[in-house]
């Protein structure tokens, strides 16, 4: 339900291609380049966290509580199971759209 609601493109921050993120610093740093440089550093970190919890999965905040995220989710789930649980992919279906 959540990957339906959210449409995350990544499972996790560290599959997000280098060319994606090299290029999303790079726009967060023209937006910010009449800064000075030590708080551009800050601010495009920032920005690009953002970017990561937006469009990774185990990042995003829940759709029923956005006080929580996935991965918070995922260790809950862990501690009250027993067992360990990974998510490594993951497949959304829209309706209308062709593979």
């Amino acid at each position: 339900m959540h990957i339906a609601a959210a449409s995350p493109t990544y499972v996790r921050r560290e599959d997000v291609p280098a060319d994606v993120v090299a290029r999303e610093k790079e726009i967060y740093r023209e937006q910010v380049k009449d800064k000075p440089a030590q708080v551009m550093d800050k601010i495009v970190d920032g920005k690009l966290n953002s970017y990561y919890q937006q469009f990774c999965l185990l990042e995003q905040a829940s759709v029923r509580d956005p006080n929580v995220t996935i991965q918070q989710l995922i260790q809950d789930a862990i501690r009250i199971l027993g067992e360990n649980i990974t998510i490594t992919r993951f497949t959304r279906f829209k309706v209308g759209e062709s593979a």
